[in-house]
């Protein structure tokens, strides 16, 4: 007849082998969590610990142990963000920069893009229109002038909060900047002074210049206007299907294009 042998090895120590590394109870885990594991314990692994059964309860304890690691790891990582002044927790549903309850402006979050600052979704192809209305109720929010009475910390988040939202604006307002702003999310850096090396576009760029300098009236200057304007929303259309498409390389050179398309405007607007 087997005969069952007295397990010597604690219940605890038994627990900690079972939990994954990355998530084992030491000496600051709360009583409460560590209760919590051993009811759940005691619901799903009801055996014996006499050795034909122990490899059970210990597969038992191990499945028990990562089901719990994983709810404690939710609850940890679930962040909660506070007002600075009154502890009034954010909605959620916009970027915490300033608070409904005691209308105080909150510092800067990086990790908040300029995207979500307007509401919108992290594409190229935006609604344009809509955000000088979203801009201006920000600035009704954040302008340094509004808290000249409050305290130099309240200052400080007000100036920095709105030269963001202002420099989000003007990013997210033009298609270029806007471009380059979107890659860069992706970890792609723009080198926007690049030297060209496609014969096609360096062409294409040297004609564009001759035919500035030889234009003697506004009208010459104006047809050139509307044709860089033409070439710009075929690049901006071009670079929306290669960052659908994540074909980045593509991207980088219709924004390429889109740069010297936008330089001999200027240079066109200031011979107007």
């Amino acid at each position: 007849m087997y005969k069952t042998k007295k397990l010597w090895t604690p219940l605890s120590a038994v627990i900690r082998r079972a939990l994954p590394t990355t998530c084992r109870l030491n000496t600051y885990t709360p009583v409460s969590q560590f209760r919590s594991l051993s009811s759940h314990l005691e619901a799903s692994s009801r055996v014996s610990l006499s050795p034909p059964y122990f490899h059970d309860l210990y597969r038992n304890l191990k499945f028990s142990a990562k089901n719990f690691c994983s709810l404690s790891a939710a609850k940890v990582n679930s962040t909660t963000i506070r007002c600075w002044n009154c502890d009034a927790v954010s909605a959620g549903t916009t970027p915490f920069l300033y608070c409904d309850s005691c209308r105080s402006i909150q510092p800067v979050d990086v990790s908040v893009d300029y995207f979500q600052i307007f509401g919108l979704e992290k594409k190229y192809d935006i609604e344009v229109d809509g955000l000088e209305g979203k801009y201006k109720d920000w600035q009704k929010k954040l302008h340094p002038d509004l808290v000249h009475s409050k305290s130099e910390k309240e200052r400080e988040y007000a100036a920095e909060q709105s030269a963001r939202v202002i420099d989000a604006y003007r990013t997210l307002s033009k298609p270029l900047s806007r471009a380059i702003y979107i890659l860069r999310l992706e970890g792609v850096d723009v080198d926007e002074e690049q030297t060209v090396s496609d014969p096609e576009l360096l062409t294409e760029i040297m004609e564009i210049r001759e035919a500035v300098e030889e234009a003697t009236d506004s009208q010459a200057l104006n047809q050139i206007q509307s044709q860089m304007k033409e070439k710009m929303e075929e690049s901006s259309n071009s670079f929306a299907n290669a960052y659908r498409s994540r074909k980045f390389d593509e991207a980088v050179t219709c924004i390429q294009r889109m740069t010297y398309y936008q330089r001999a405007s200027e240079e066109i607007l200031k011979k107007l």
